[in-house]
């Protein structure tokens, strides 16, 4: 490593690239240098490095907290703990999309989050490719739109959660779920509410399963273009209900939802709102 009178010869230009693009590790004394610098720009430079290495310690801090439910259960002897989380419970269209992931012990990935925080699309594919490499094992799970008709929005994605789950090719020792349990599955398992945002493992499922399904839909746009899949992955915007009831409803579509029942002029015998009601209905 070179020494700081040799940095200090660098240009700020230089130094900058290196401890605040490539976010290097500072030699000890650098930044007390910088800061005794007469130039203003090797002063600013330190600023910028310690607000780098502030972020840094907050970033670890967030992450060893998010770790708290699976560093108890690995202090327990369980090593293999599934974090597992769905996606698409809401939208008329496509189906319900589950993922589990198992990370290794202290795995920890700059970034991570509920997938419903990570608004840019890139980042989330970015992160989903990084959890695919690093997990010990990851699956995914669905039910489509005729077992969401058949089964009811929470038994489909409960299903779809089992046979993420079941696809992980490694048993877990403990299951962690975004304030579900699933009743099938004969695994020691736990629900925590807002889990995806509280556990690492079920943040790292929830963005498995949220990039999946969105790879699907836009899947589904192309062989059905004009309803604008794509970009509303199926949900229930005011241009989706406006084309099926242009254009029809399609295969994918959720006949139990009321926007599609409305346009194939199907009646509901349940009262007023039982059926969206089953969309959020969650188990503690």
């Amino acid at each position: 490593m070179s020494s700081v009178e040799d940095l200090l010869r660098c240009s700020l230009v230089e130094l900058t690239e290196r401890f605040v693009t490539q976010a290097r590790s500072v030699p000890a004394g650098l930044l007390e240098a910088l800061e005794a610098d007469p130039r203003q720009g090797a002063k600013s430079l330190a600023r910028r490095i310690r607000g780098r290495q502030g972020k840094n310690r907050a970033e670890g801090q967030r992450l060893r907290h998010l770790l708290r439910f699976e560093t108890e259960l690995w202090e327990q002897g369980h090593t293999h703990v599934a974090g597992v989380d769905e996606a698409g419970r809401g939208p008329l269209a496509g189906p319900v999309v589950a993922a589990a992931a198992i990370l290794p012990k202290g795995w920890r990935l700059e970034g991570l989050d509920d997938s419903k925080k990570i608004a840019d699309e890139a980042r989330r594919d970015e992160l989903a490719e990084a959890i695919k490499r690093g997990a010990v094992a990851w699956a995914v799970g669905h039910a489509d739109a005729e077992e969401i008709d058949r089964l009811n929005i929470r038994r489909a994605s409960l299903l779809a959660m089992h046979r993420a789950v079941q696809g992980l090719g490694i048993q877990p020792d403990y299951v962690l779920l975004d304030a579900f349990t699933i009743p099938e599955c004969t695994l020691p398992q736990r629900g925590i509410i807002r889990g995806d945002a509280l556990s690492l493992s079920i943040a790292a499922a929830s963005v498995l399963a949220k990039t999946t399904r969105d790879r699907w839909m836009k899947e589904l746009d192309a062989q059905y273009p004009g309803y604008g899949l794509a970009e509303h992955k199926g949900y229930p915007t005011a241009s989706h209900v406006q084309a099926i009831r242009e254009k029809g409803v399609l295969p994918i579509h959720r006949r139990s939802f009321a926007p599609v029942r409305e346009a194939l002029g199907v009646s509901d015998p349940r009262p007023a709102g039982s059926i969206q009601g089953e969309l959020f209905t969650r188990n503690g």
